[in-house]
């Protein structure tokens, strides 16, 4: 297999997560795993951005991985963190629309991705870790910022996994 190429690209500058209190660990771990994301995205077409590769989830490409990563810092962050409108494209008729952004070039959702992940440090830096979200879910405990930014860590980690075998498959990149 072969190892992701340095040529050619714009390198993505990870900081390592280091140890230190809560937040600091927290924040780290998940702008890892943030970068993460964008590395792996390095060096593809358009094509291989927007193709799916895995039989069982044929709207799971690289664009729209790096879509729903962007809608669910949204969702956790600025709706259910903040109380803000909810801006998020899915609905109950159609809860994959995230996923469908055929149309949409992948430097544009990592351009937006950036950005909502910037508002979403952004948010979570002035508040403190034990702040309960405005709108929970019905029927749920109020979730924490320290829960939220634990379920993002989980949540951006997971999905990097599934970037690892869309881009192996893909062009047998792997590593990071």
């Amino acid at each position: 297999m072969r190892q992701r190429p340095s040529s050619g690209s714009t390198q993505v500058e990870r900081v390592r997560p280091d140890d230190g209190d809560d937040r600091t660990v927290l924040t780290a771990h998940l702008d890892w795993h943030r970068s993460t994301v964008r590395m792996k995205c390095q060096g593809l077409d358009e094509v291989q951005a927007h193709t799916p590769r895995l039989p069982s989830s044929p709207l799971m490409t690289v664009a729209g991985v790096v879509s729903h990563l962007r809608w669910v810092e949204h969702w956790w962050f600025e709706h259910r963190l903040l109380g803000e409108p909810d801006r998020r494209p899915w609905t109950d008729d159609d809860p994959d629309a995230e996923m469908r952004v055929d149309d949409i070039p992948l430097a544009q959702l990592l351009d937006e991705y950036a950005e909502q992940c910037t508002r979403s440090r952004q948010i979570a830096s002035g508040l403190g870790l034990d702040l309960v979200e405005a709108l929970p879910a019905a029927g749920q405990p109020g979730r924490s910022l320290r829960w939220i930014l634990t379920h993002m860590v989980g949540e951006t980690a997971r999905h990097n996994g599934h970037l690892d075998a869309i881009r192996e498959l893909t062009d047998g990149v792997t590593g990071y």
